[in-house]
């Protein structure tokens, strides 16, 4: 059964969301309470989102006893922590996933010198220090033996640029595979003046060091196609993938999901059909919303198959920029027939 057919309608009221925040790009994993934990990223609404996230983004947890939620804010996890940090004045994009007794927090941390600007500031479209932010942007592990922490962030990242390469501006969206030998697959983004592209990175343990398994980006289609947000998992021997389709040119439909898989993490496929998700969502009291963004998949993976997806979703007309309000959807996702 195809992955987009699996798809069940979402719980009314379920996922996480925060009043006076824009909230994106929730990761969910069971913790030792037996309880549901959503790792997700926030920053104050009277930020622009995109240049809000790039000077104010901080990694939050949120619990619930029900994997579709609703998720009630508990802890700021990684928060600001000075700029003398690689990863001091920003943290987004968590992914949380466990290796043994380790739970393990993949992000991007990024910093900057002085005073965080205003609202004002960032609506005038002062890019003095959102700029040079950006392009700190690094991929970041914290570790703890327990889902309440204490969180152990690493004094460097486990993933960099690469000077003269086709990533050498940033690495992020860290899409991290933990293999049953300990074995770490990493699939990442960079910016490229074509577009964006995929690159995949391996490590003989979780906390590296990472080596490139292509010196090329991956995934890379025909006709100026292109990807991001990438989640990976392993099934019957082989990896497969989630990624937001930015053109529409892979699945019908701009910014909708598609589904991919590889045997080796480098040669990847579009599985048949490539459209994993769209962004007309079916809610459990029978609508049917088109949302303004549907993106940063990530999946809850419990019994060794995906039960549930979790995306960073909003309103609007399209796109994150045109959005009032951002929240973290939960879909319950049914067995493969």
């Amino acid at each position: 059964m195809a992955f987009i057919d699996r798809l069940q309608p979402a719980p009314v009221g379920g996922g996480f969301s925060m009043d006076d925040y824009w909230v994106w790009c929730g990761s969910v994993i069971r913790g030792e309470d037996g309880r549901y934990h959503m790792f997700a990223s926030r920053w104050p609404r009277t930020f622009p989102f995109f240049e809000g996230y790039v000077i104010g983004s901080e990694v939050v947890r949120a619990v619930s006893d029900r994997p579709e939620g609703p998720y009630r804010f508990a802890e700021v996890v990684l928060g600001d922590r000075g700029e003398g940090f690689w990863d001091g004045r920003m943290t987004h994009n968590p992914t949380v996933h466990k290796a043994g007794d380790t739970y393990l927090l993949y992000y991007i941390g990024a910093t900057f010198a002085g005073p965080r600007p205003t609202a004002e500031q960032l609506v005038a479209g002062d890019t003095s220090v959102t700029g040079p932010c950006y392009s700190t942007i690094r991929i970041g592990l914290a570790t703890a033996g327990s889902v309440f922490g204490p969180w152990r962030r690493q004094d460097r990242p486990v993933l960099e640029p690469r000077p003269g390469k086709w990533d050498e501006r940033i690495v992020t969206n860290p899409a991290p595979c933990v293999l049953k030998d300990g074995r770490v697959l990493l699939l990442y983004r960079s910016n490229v003046p074509g577009g964006l592209r995929l690159g995949a990175a391996m490590a003989e343990g979780y906390d590296g060091p990472f080596r490139r398994l292509s010196d090329e980006p991956v995934l890379v289609f025909e006709g100026g196609n292109f990807v991001e947000d990438p989640y990976v998992w392993r099934r019957g021997g082989r990896f497969e993938l989630l990624a937001k389709d930015m053109t529409g040119g892979l699945t019908g439909e701009k910014h909708a999901g598609i589904h991919g898989w590889s045997r080796d993490g480098v040669d990847w496929r579009l599985s048949e059909p490539p459209k994993a998700y769209s962004r007309r969502v079916r809610w459990s009291d029978g609508r049917v919303t088109e949302q303004g963004c549907l993106e940063r998949p990530q999946l809850l993976i419990e019994g060794g198959r995906p039960t549930h997806l979790f995306a960073a979703t909003g309103d609007g007309p399209g796109g994150f920029r045109l959005c009032s309000r951002t929240w973290n959807v939960a879909i319950p996702v049914g067995e493969a027939e």
